[in-house]
């Protein structure tokens, strides 16, 4: 995929994160350049070696802004371990920016779609967003509130990603969790861009095969939860199939309205 000049080597020389930008020091952590291949050719994050508490995202806002290096935390608890273990495939990964959201949902509604539900219906258009907050501010508050979590994530690690946007981190890394519905996950990136745009989504954690998003404006009718449930389903059926206690979209639109959080998990 197409990249941008990866600052995380500066770590290397700078552990503190001081070159960065910013005025507290980063935590002990490491990088990893570890994927499926063997090591790839600069290092792909950085991540800490100790959990994450309240406060470390708004911490290491500035090297967003200085550096382009984006916040989001990954859960190193599962039985995978941590990001060394999830089967990084970044060389297998295209560019977001190459893709129409609209397209890869549609595709992905014809492959999955039964003869009982409807011809795609198309994206949804962005609900009003007046009083909306901001979405990364809403990002550092999700990120504290997920760290007190321990049922939402077992050890979260803060971690630094070199990206254009917070949609594109997945792709970044090359991430595979979803592997067993898309194995280039640029294209569902192209799909965070859009949900970036109309709702104010930004990555706030990864697991190896779970995304978790905060969402500034998420819909607040029932008539724009059902819309957004059938972007969710193409993007992830088995949120709805296996998420939801009946596997379906009435169910699972319902749990959708005011949500600020949305999770992927693909089996």
């Amino acid at each position: 995929m197409a990249t941008l000049p990866n600052p995380l080597p500066r770590l290397a020389a700078d552990p503190s994160g001081r070159a960065l930008g910013l005025e507290l020091p980063l935590p002990q952590g490491r990088l990893i350049d570890t994927t499926d291949e063997g090591p790839w050719h600069e290092p792909l994050l950085w991540y800490a070696d100790e959990p994450a508490a309240p406060g470390a995202w708004a911490a290491v806002e500035p090297a967003r802004r200085t550096a382009g290096l984006l916040p989001v935390l990954l859960d190193v608890g599962g039985g995978q371990g941590g990001p060394e273990g999830w089967e990084l495939a970044p060389g297998e990964m295209s560019y977001p920016g190459d893709h129409d959201a609209e397209e890869v949902l549609a595709e992905s509604w014809d492959a999955y779609a039964t003869t009982e539900d409807d011809d795609w219906p198309g994206l949804t258009e962005a609900p009003a967003r007046a009083q909306a907050p901001d979405p990364d501010t809403l990002a550092a508050d999700t990120a504290d509130a997920l760290v007190k979590d321990p049922s939402r994530l077992k050890d979260p690690r803060l971690a630094l990603v070199p990206a254009r946007r917070s949609a594109d981190i997945p792709a970044a890394i090359g991430w595979t969790g979803p592997a067993n519905h898309e194995n280039d996950v640029a294209r569902l990136c192209a799909v965070l861009r859009s949900w970036e745009d109309r709702f104010g989504i930004r990555v706030v954690a990864l697991t190896f095969d779970q995304l978790v998003l905060s969402v500034a404006a998420p819909p607040t009718t029932e008539a724009e939860a059902e819309a957004v449930a059938d972007e969710h389903f193409a993007f992830c059926p088995d949120n709805i199939r296996q998420g939801t206690a009946d596997g379906t979209l009435p169910s699972y639109a319902r749990a959708l309205l005011n949500a600020p959080i949305w999770s992927f998990w693909w089996d």
